[in-house]
C-alpha cells in the first residue's frame, strides 16, 4: 500500500462567471464557450453572455451611477488604491493568466501585471486633480462669478481591447471610473480570463457593486444590443474592428451617445503613459454663473 503523502490529489478547475451588479452570475442562457491558450490548448470555459445579460449590467451600472458619481473623488482614488493593493496580493495569479492568453514568457508577462497594477494607481491620484486641469473660473464681462466643472457622462461600455489582455483592459475600465462614471466592460473574446479574474478583485476592493460589471463572450453580440440600449450613455470601442466599429457607431447615434473611436490595433501602445485623453473623454462640463453684485457708486465688482 503507499503512503498517503505519495497519492496525487485532484485538481480543483476555476469556475470562471461574469461579474454583475457585485455579483458572480453565470450567463443567464447557460452557455459557456472555450477559452484556449496562444497554443490551442483548453485554459478554461467562459460565460457566453447573452442580451439579457447585457441588460441586467445596464440596470446595475445605471443604479450604482449616482452613489459613484457622489462620493467624493478622495474617496473614489482610495478605492481605486485599493484595486491596486488587491491585484498585488493576487499578482502571481494574473502573470500566469495573462502569460497563457498572450503566449508570453513569466517575465515578460509579470511586467505587463505590474504595468497595470500601477496604472490604477496612477489613475487614482488623478481622481481628485482632473477637476482642476479640466474646469475653473471664466473671464467675464460682468459682475458675474462663471465657474466650469467637469460631470461624468454616466453608464459607459467599454469594449476591451482584445490583444492585451490585462493592461489594455485595466487602461480603457481605470479612466473610466476613476472620474465618476459606472462601466460595463466586454471583455476580450480571445482572452477574458484576466478580465473575469478581476471582477473577483474588484468585489473585494470596496468598489460599490455596479461600478464595474464584465461580460465574456462573442463581442459583436453584446456590444450590438449595448450601444443601442437608450440608458446608455457612452461607449469605448477601443476592442472593435472597423466594420464592427462603424455599425456600432451608427446605432450609439439614437440617443447621442458619446464615441471614442478605436486607434488601428498597430499604432497602440499600452504601456505608454496614457495622458488623460480616456478621462476627459467621457466627462460633461457644467457651467454656473453666479451674480456678484456691485460695490459703490464706482460700479466696481468683486
Amino acid at each position: 500500500m503507499s503512503d498517503k503523502s505519495e497519492q496525487q490529489r485532484l485538481s480543483v478547475f476555476k469556475t470562471y462567471k461574469l461579474y454583475v451588479g457585485g455579483k458572480f452570475p453565470r450567463s443567464e442562457s447557460g452557455r459557456v464557450y472555450e477559452v484556449t491558450d496562444s497554443k490551442g490548448n483548453w485554459l478554461a470555459n467562459a460565460p457566453l453572455s447573452s442580451r439579457k445579460d447585457a441588460r441586467d449590467a445596464v440596470v446595475a451600472a445605471r443604479k450604482a451611477v449616482g452613489p459613484w458619481s457622489g462620493a467624493t473623488a478622495y474617496n473614489r482614488g482610495q478605492i481605486l488604491y485599493r484595486v491596486a493593493e488587491m491585484l498585488e496580493g493576487r499578482r502571481e495569479q494574473f502573470t500566469r493568466e495573462v502569460a497563457d492568453a498572450e503566449g508570453l514568457s513569466k517575465s515578460k508577462a509579470a511586467a505587463q501585471v505590474d504595468a497595470a497594477i500601477d496604472r490604477w494607481v496612477w489613475y487614482a491620484g488623478w481622481t481628485d486633480k482632473i477637476a482642476q486641469i479640466v474646469g475653473g473660473g471664466n473671464p467675464v464681462a460682468g459682475p458675474y462669478f462663471n465657474l466650469s466643472s467637469p460631470e461624468p457622462t454616466g453608464v459607459v461600455v467599454v469594449l476591451a481591447p482584445q490583444e492585451s489582455s490585462f493592461l489594455g483592459l485595466v487602461s480603457v475600465i481605470a479612466p473610466v471610473i476613476a472620474t465618476g462614471n459606472t462601466a460595463i466592460v466586454i471583455a476580450s473574446e480571445k482572452s477574458p480570463l484576466p478580465a473575469l479574474s478581476l471582477g473577483e478583485v474588484l468585489a473585494t476592493s470596496d468598489l460599490p457593486g455596479g461600478v464595474v460589471n464584465v461580460l465574456s463572450g462573442r463581442t459583436a453580440e453584446i456590444a450590438t444590443p449595448l450601444a443601442a440600449h437608450q440608458d446608455v450613455n457612452a461607449i469605448d470601442l477601443a476592442g472593435a474592428d472597423d466594420v464592427l466599429a462603424k455599425e456600432l457607431e451608427i446605432a450609439a447615434a439614437d440617443n447621442l451617445k458619446r464615441v471614442l473611436r478605436p486607434q488601428p490595433v498597430d499604432e497602440v501602445d499600452w504601456s505608454a503613459t496614457p495622458g488623460i485623453d480616456r478621462m476627459t473623454a467621457f466627462l460633461e462640463t457644467k457651467t454656473v454663473w453666479h451674480p456678484t453684485g456691485s460695490l459703490g457708486a464706482s460700479g466696481s465688482s468683486y
